[in-house]
């Protein structure tokens, strides 16, 4: 079914994702040859571009036809939510001294970390570059608040680093500014883009918002439930990090005083084992930490896709309902 399902999805997009691919290429050129290479390596390692296809089937949906705008087509303003995603994993993966992404080294293994921290502020400016060609202040205004709060968002979370009294409300800020800030503001976005009315960007802008914190739960599921060549990279990242996610707060939540401590010493140790993250994973489904993420995170598909039924029965509609599906069924 999973399969299935994002095969429909690649038939319906493939056109627009080869000129994202070309936008993004593009909009390097021309600078620095270091800080395009550092930004390709990230950029063009299967990444699934979900952020600007939203903008642009959102626009599409509000009515958006193609028509001259300073300089930038959809699909150069789209590419704006690429860099900003991209320049969020480059500094995350500095941060957390990760070894993986995408399946290959972290650019940071690569590069030395200055040069890749500094790719990434360029990324955020080239973005904000991107935006003002538009000349919409709305747009330009929604860029600023992205940045700034995916910004307090890592920071937080990093704030937060091994807080064994993590509650879920918090957890659910920190994965609101750190993910789903970036994809309602593609989707709203869309809908400035083709001077929709007030209440289908606000439909649009609640649709991002449910996907963003549904595809981030998913994410945070995968951590524990996929194999690393699936993943990309080595299961268990959050924890070692020290970001305790919703599987293991919950778990946390319920475990017996004795299961309790056991898990707090995981948490906390240094290194950890194949086989102690094992045991941990068994804990977490003991205690129905997975089965209650998937949960919640079907919650906010359901309330994602019921913000689409304002919208009138079309292409974009439908991509964006199977968008939602495809948030929480989705293997990587």
């Amino acid at each position: 079914m999973t399969r299935d399902l994002k095969n429909r999805l690649m038939e319906k997009i493939q056109g627009d994702l080869g000129k994202i691919e070309e936008s993004l290429r593009k909009n390097l050129k021309g600078h620095l040859e270091l800080v395009s290479e550092i930004a390709g390596h990230l950029l063009f390692g299967h990444g699934k571009r979900l952020r600007p296809l939203l903008m642009i089937n959102s626009a599409k949906m509000c009515g958006y036809h193609e028509k001259p705008m300073p300089a930038k087509s959809i699909i150069d303003l789209a590419i704006i939510f690429e860099y900003l995603h991209a320049a969020t994993l480059l500094h995350d993966d500095v941060i957390d001294e990760a070894d993986m992404r995408r399946g290959k080294k972290a650019a940071h293994k690569k590069w030395d970390s200055p040069k890749v921290i500094l790719t990434g502020d360029f990324l955020l400016a080239r973005s904000s570059s991107i935006a003002i060609k538009t000349g919409n202040l709305k747009i330009i205004s929604t860029i600023a608040h992205i940045a700034e709060e995916m910004s307090q968002g890592e920071i937080d979370q990093l704030n937060q680093k091994n807080n064994l009294d993590l509650s879920e409300d918090h957890y659910f800020r920190i994965i609101n500014a750190k993910t789903a800030v970036l994809i309602e503001g593609a989707c709203k976005c869309g809908a400035l883009l083709a001077n929709a009315p007030k209440e289908r960007e606000d439909a649009l802008f609640n649709y991002g918002h449910n996907l963003g914190m549904a595809f981030q739960m998913a994410d945070d599921l995968l951590d524990y439930t996929a194999d690393a060549k699936t993943l990309g990279k080595k299961p268990g990242a959050d924890l070692r990090e020290g970001k305790l996610t919703l599987p293991l707060i919950k778990t946390l939540e319920r475990a017996s005083k004795k299961d309790k401590g056991k898990i707090e010493k995981l948490i906390l140790a240094i290194e950890l084992s194949q086989a102690e993250f094992e045991e941990l994973v068994s804990m977490i489904l003991e205690y129905k930490g997975v089965e209650y993420t998937q949960e919640k995170a079907l919650e906010y598909v359901k309330d994602a896709k019921a913000c689409l039924e304002i919208f009138e029965s079309s292409e974009q509609k439908e991509l964006l309902t199977q968008l939602a599906d495809y948030s929480i069924k989705r293997k990587v």
